[in-house]
């Protein structure tokens, strides 16, 4: 091969290596100002197209418990992420951060751990080999069109990895995978009051005898557990993963704290009929916040 060719190509691919490694340079984190990996997982971890905005202005009525429960997050992350030392008190018109890594209400931006992440894997792998004549001949393969790695100063990159299609619907949103959340019954009786969306019935009502038990529906981690949201009596909401609560209204009594994680058919609550007319289970499912019929998920017994 020709020397001054060989030259003129080893300067020549040291300097397009050296700009791309500028152009993809994986930023510095500050660890102490990023938000912990347990709050709120941003939109992208949600892995589907996301309704809920970025931030919320706070309006007549809102608490920061209906906040949390009707964007279907969990109001501990939220306080902390906003800086709110007392969850009951916000004022109208506050701006509330509902995503990590925002610049919206004059926070810096920061990447998440997994965008990180996700740069340095794309930065090419090196790996060192001494001069040799199959070096040499690698190089006569690149410039003949072959994939195969290349010599650069004495350091071979290796192709990338093949990058995986991730499934697209018609509407170019992320399509994600069927949930693997197993859920039953929260407790036995009569469906009394079906979901309606029309009608503005959230969740279904299920009557029973007073104390009767009420239990998960599925594995979770207790988010909210109190009297705090109106219409619900005392409430337990349960965060079952990045996608789905679930709440169980009118208890009697509570036996679970917040923060306590809880497994499917565990004793919650015992049932009753605070802020209700009568005895009764108001259940709910919620998925990105919203309200979906429960029918979807359980075997309702309906007589």
């Amino acid at each position: 091969m020709n020397f001054y060719r060989l030259i003129s190509f080893l300067v020549l691919s040291g300097f397009i290596v050296g700009c791309a490694s500028r152009g993809h340079r994986a930023p510095v984190v500050d660890g102490s100002a990023t938000t912990k990996q347990s709050i709120t997982a941003s939109k992208e971890d949600i892995g589907e197209k996301d309704w809920r905005p970025d931030v919320y202005v706070v309006q007549k009525g809102d608490t920061l418990y209906s906040i949390a429960f009707n964007y279907g997050f969990d109001y501990h992350e939220l306080a902390e992420m906003n800086h709110i030392a007392d969850p009951t008190l916000i004022s109208i018109g506050q701006k509330i951060q509902l995503f990590p890594g925002k610049s919206s209400i004059g926070n810096t931006s920061l990447p998440s751990s997994r965008s990180v992440e996700s740069l340095i894997k794309e930065q090419p792998k090196l790996v060192k080999y001494a001069y040799s004549e199959r070096a040499m001949a690698e190089i006569e393969n690149v410039q003949n069109g072959h994939s195969s790695p290349v010599l650069i100063a004495n350091e071979v990159v290796k192709p990338a990895p093949k990058i995986s299609v991730v499934p697209t619907s018609s509407n170019g949103a992320v399509t994600s995978s069927p949930s693997k959340i197993i859920w039953s019954m929260p407790t036995d009786g009569k469906v009394i009051g079906g979901f309606s969306e029309a009608a503005n019935r959230k969740g279904i009502d299920i009557a029973g005898k007073l104390g009767q038990p009420i239990v998960a529906s599925a594995d979770g981690k207790v988010v909210y557990s109190g009297s705090g949201l109106r219409g619900y009596g005392k409430l337990i909401i349960i965060k079952h993963d990045n996608t789905y609560l679930s709440a169980y209204a009118h208890n009697d009594k509570i036996l679970v704290k917040e923060g306590e994680t809880v497994k499917r058919g565990q004793k919650i609550a015992s049932m009753g009929k605070t802020d209700s007319s009568r005895v009764k289970l108001h259940f709910e499912v919620r998925r990105l916040g919203k309200p979906v019929d429960p029918a979807k998920y359980l075997q309702l017994a309906n007589s």
